[in-house]
């Protein structure tokens, strides 16, 4: 007796076809699995006997033999639970045939023959439509999320007779819908608002230019200055998600297990905030089986370091490459997986180890040499991939004893969306999304400036002893202002704004 159902897997963050083959034949019973099956997939053979048994369905006392294909390929999790249990009882004759080769089954067993939830449902379900799929049988805590793929029929499902008894015909299931567009009309996406911030404008300022050409920003300032109550409220201000980033983002979370229960989509930015203590591997991904990291969690959104000089110096090395790149790529022996990881870097610390260096109200205990051994804690290569370096002083007490209101993350975020749009009409067909991307050759082309703004820049140069590495970084985020200016050429002013976001280089890293 053979049986064959359609199930899947994941590799990196896109699903494939696995097809669960069973052989039922006369012998000493047995029941083995083939086909590169991990711990996970091994184990499975108990609780398929038991949640067969426990269903009220028959277990063939008979030598068994599963085979995953395909079998070059490493099987991982308890997602072939269910498909190996229904190719079982297809082989037994207890369910029909007909048109089962339509349908693709996905679902962990309890032993008691109830379907539990599972991971990464959203990329399986977007290739089982890709591969001609017309029917997907999951978990019912995964019918969100499964069900923003609107092409394929999305049939949720908590026990295995709720199974066999719609491929029998006996009681069919509902298909799922999910109204993907009613997800992005909210207003009220984020808890937080810039609102909520008083005084700091010369820091939202910092941030709003930050989010609209997508620059790395680095906060420096003293301990309760605000730098972590601005970092949270950034992505409020990002450009709107598209269905396809959205998309993506949830793929991602899918796969690593942090996607909510019954969420359909990730419809806000992400914001990611790992402890300094975090390692290399959580940082970027990896471990034994891989998995995506902090900074592939973060894509499309914003990865925030607090306390930067507190982190280990390798895992702020590892993060240099997809900075660059916007991907990380994880090698093993039998794979080599690729995460998306473009996200947005704003980090924060202190200027010297007491912390008060900048405090006009508090002095410094540390002396100069402290000073520069706690700063050369970051290295020159990470700094030349922040664009923009702010500094942040305490708030005054009559800005926060002010009723006025501050401008809300709404109105902020409409003016970061033009610039986006801005762009994305002058790098169209580039590859290239945004001013932060610019190479060399983009920078001569699309960052000219006159002869005005040349000899303040110049002038800068000279007076403020800026690095050579700030000549680039100060015409990308001049560009980036120009853009929210609605300018189609630079100007004087926005050199001067960009060369205020780089003054930092003077006062800090070149020992004044």
């Amino acid at each position: 007796m053979v049986g064959k159902i359609n199930s899947a897997g994941l590799i990196g963050l896109d699903g494939y076809i696995v097809e669960v083959e069973i052989d039922i034949s006369n012998g000493i019973p047995a029941f083995d699995i083939v086909g590169l099956p991990d711990a996970a997939v091994k184990e499975s053979k108990e609780r398929v006997r038991a949640a067969i048994k426990n269903s009220g369905y028959d277990f063939p006392v008979k030598r068994i033999t599963v085979n995953l294909a395909p079998a070059n390929t490493k099987k991982e999790g308890p997602a072939f639970d269910l498909p190996i249990a229904l190719a079982i009882m297809s082989a037994t004759n207890q369910i029909k045939n007909e048109e089962i080769e339509k349908y693709m089954f996905l679902g962990e067993l309890s032993l008691d023959g109830k379907i539990k939830p599972i991971t990464g449902v959203l990329p399986m379900t977007i290739n089982a439509c890709k591969e001609g799929i017309e029917k997907i049988i999951i978990p019912f805590e995964n019918a969100e999320e499964a069900g923003v793929v609107k092409d394929i029929q999305v049939l949720p499902v908590s026990t295995i007779q709720e199974v066999v008894n719609h491929i029998n015909g006996e009681k069919s299931i509902q298909r799922h819908y999910v109204d993907v567009e009613s997800l992005f009309k909210s207003d009220n996406l984020y808890e937080v608002d810039f609102a909520d911030v008083k005084g700091q404008e010369n820091v939202k300022r910092a941030l709003e230019v930050a989010a609209a050409g997508a620059h790395n920003i680095l906060m420096i300032g003293s301990p309760g200055s605000g730098k972590t109550m601005m970092a949270r409220r950034l992505p409020t201000i990002l450009p709107d998600l598209s269905f396809e980033e959205a998309l993506e983002i949830t793929k991602i979370h899918s796969i690593a297990g942090f996607l909510p229960p019954k969420t359909s989509l990730i419809t806000t930015r992400p914001f990611r905030s790992p402890h300094h203590t975090v390692s290399a591997i959580s940082l970027v991904g990896g471990g034994r089986i891989p998995k995506p990291g902090e900074i592939s969690l973060a894509h499309y959104g914003v990865l925030f370091l607090d306390e930067l000089t507190e982190f280990e110096k390798d895992a702020l090395e590892v993060m240099r490459q997809p900075l660059e790149d916007g991907i990380v790529t994880i090698s093993r022996v039998n794979a080599s997986l690729t995460y998306p990881s473009r996200f947005m870097l704003i980090s924060s610390m202190n200027p010297c180890k007491c912390g008060f260096l900048l405090d006009p109200s508090k002095n410094c205990t540390c002396t100069s040499s402290q000073v520069q051994q706690y700063l050369s804690k970051i290295s020159g290569p990470l700094l030349d991939r922040v664009d923009i370096h702010i500094e942040v002083a305490p708030v005054k007490y009559k800005e926060l004893d002010n009723d006025s209101t501050s401008e809300t993350s709404q109105e902020i975020r409409k003016r970061v969306n033009r610039a986006r749009d801005i762009q994305l009409e002058r790098y169209k067909g580039m590859n290239i999304y945004f001013n932060s991307q610019l190479q060399s050759s983009g920078i001569m082309r699309f960052c000219k400036i006159g002869a005005e703004e040349r000899e303040l820049l110049k002038g800068a140069f000279e007076r403020l002893g800026l690095s050579a590495r700030a000549h680039n970084r100060i015409l990308k985020v001049a560009r980036t202002i120009a853009d929210l200016d609605e300018s189609e050429i630079i100007k004087v002013p926005h050199i001067a704004e960009a060369i205020q976001y780089r003054s930092l280089d003077r006062k800090f890293w070149n020992g004044e």
